[in-house]
This record gives C-alpha cells, sequence and structure tokens, in this order.
C-alpha cells in the first residue's frame, strides 16, 4: 500500500485501467470480426513512426499515431477497393513499417532512448500526458459504443447483413479502423510493440470460451486487462523488469486456466 504514495505509481494505476477500457472495448471488436492479425500489423507498422520520432527528434508517439492511421486506413481501402488480398496488404504495412523503424533508429544520431520502453513496454514511465491522451480514447469509446452498438454489432458479425439494412458500414469500418490504430499507439508504452497484440485478444477469447455475449465479452476483457496490467505493475516495480512481458505471461496463464476448468462448468 506504500506504493500508491508515490505519483509515477498513481499514474500507472490510472493508466492501467484507461488502457485496460480501451483494449477491451477495441479488442472485442476486433475478436468478433476476426481483425487480429490486422492489429499485429498496424502495431507493427508503427514502429517505423517510432524510428521516425527518434530520427526527427519529434515525439515519437506522434509519429508512431501517425503511421497507424495511414496503416489501418491503407489495409481497409486495399482490399476493399483495390482487389488485394487483406493478408497481402497487412504483411506489407507490417514490413514497411518495421523496415523504415529499423533504418530510423540506426540514422539516429547518438543511442535512441528509451527504445526497450516502447518495445516491450514499461508500465512505471507512464506519465500525465500520457493519462490524458488515453482518457480521451477511453471516453471516445465509450461514447461511441454508447451510441452506435448495435450497428457495430452488426458489422462485425455480418457486414452483408449490415449492408442489407442500410447501415453505414464504411463509415463504420473505417472510424473503428481509426480507433484500433490509436488504441494500439497509446498502449504501446503499457505492454510494448511486440507483445501488444496479446492484450488486445487474450482477455476476449478468454471470455469468449463462456459466452458469445458481446457486452459481457467487452466487460469480461476489461476486467481481466485490468487484473493482467496490474499484476505486470506490480511485479515491474519489484523486480525492474518491463512490464509488458508479465501482462501477458499472466493473461496466457489465465486462458490456460480458464480453458482448463471450462468443462467443470459444464458438469
Amino acid at each position: 500500500m506504500d506504493l500508491l504514495q508515490y505519483t509515477f505509481f498513481q499514474n500507472a494505476l490510472i493508466g492501467s485501467l484507461l488502457t485496460a477500457i480501451a483494449c477491451g472495448m477495441v479488442g472485442t471488436y476486433i475478436v468478433a470480426r476476426r481483425l487480429v492479425f490486422i492489429s499485429g500489423g498496424i502495431t507493427h507498422a508503427s514502429f517505423g513512426g517510432l524510428g521516425l520520432g527518434f530520427y526527427l527528434g519529434t515525439n515519437p508517439i506522434a509519429t508512431a499515431m501517425l503511421f497507424a492511421i495511414l496503416s489501418a486506413f491503407g489495409v481497409e481501402w486495399a482490399s476493399r477497393t483495390q482487389n488485394v488480398r487483406e493478408d497481402s496488404a497487412i504483411a506489407g504495412v507490417w514490413s514497411l513499417g518495421m523496415a523504415l523503424g529499423v533504418i530510423f533508429i540506426f540514422l539516429t544520431p547518438g543511442y535512441a532512448p528509451n527504445l526497450s520502453a516502447y518495445l516491450f513496454g514499461n508500465i512505471l514511465t507512464i506519465a500525465t500526458a500520457d493519462i490524458l491522451w488515453i482518457f480521451g480514447l477511453a471516453a471516445g469509446l465509450i461514447l461511441l459504443f454508447s451510441l452506435f452498438l448495435r450497428e457495430i454489432v452488426y458489422v462485425a458479425f455480418d457486414r452483408d447483413f449490415a449492408v442489407t439494412q442500410g447501415l453505414p458500414v464504411k463509415w463504420i469500418e473505417y472510424t473503428m479502423m481509426g480507433f484500433i490504430a490509436l488504441t494500439i499507439v497509446l498502449s504501446i508504452r503499457l505492454v510494448g510493440v511486440m507483445l501488444l497484440m496479446s492484450l488486445l485478444t487474450l482477455p476476449q477469447i478468454t471470455v469468449n470460451l463462456f459466452t458469445s455475449d458481446f457486452k459481457k465479452i467487452m466487460g469480461g476483457s476489461i476486467a481481466i486487462g485490468f487484473l493482467g496490467c496490474l499484476s505486470g505493475l506490480v511485479l515491474s516495480y519489484f523486480l525492474n523488469v518491463p512490464s509488458g512481458a508479465f501482462i501477458i505471461l499472466f493473461l496466457v496463464v489465465l486462458f490456460l486456466v480458464m480453458k482448463a476448468i471450462k468443462p467443470l462448468f459444464r458438469r
């Protein structure tokens, strides 16, 4: 409890909750629409933005956000209008982002500071500015899902049916892709580029073992994600290691345990 006296720990705790809310909501849409590899492509494409930010001496999160949004819209545009296979488009932005990131980082004079925090995550480095950004993201997602939950669910589960109902499918798809990109970039400081895809999928598939209800999956994912972040927060403080690995380890172990005990619930 003495840890709560430190400002950096308070920031990490608040950031963990807000990130869990954003990843829980966006991740449920990702899993429902089977966009897991798109999220991975966007995540790794944002590495190019991080490298560009280091090279230009600007905020790497801002340039990573630009790369992520362009990659998300690019994949959606290419797969829908240019007859490019979705997996091919994802592979393209994934490889391009990683290649550009490596090039820019090696061209950066001196040593790129805090690079490991972006690759593997360090929850203890979350600052007040990061919290404000994540709060704005979480608030925007809550508002969006509150107003358009039914339409989002229709598009996620059956796009063709949503089109026949006259819903603004393209608007919903591009809006959600934009929010996916923002969530990915603003969560990089928590678990890092290498492990972020797991935070967007493991809580959802764990809850999905017991229910197929979109709202329940979303709520359960937020709770599990927050528990994972808490475990990573405490262990990263005491062991002085990146938090991302412990967060993902917790989520993997929890999924395996829930998978093992699921037959007991059936009985």
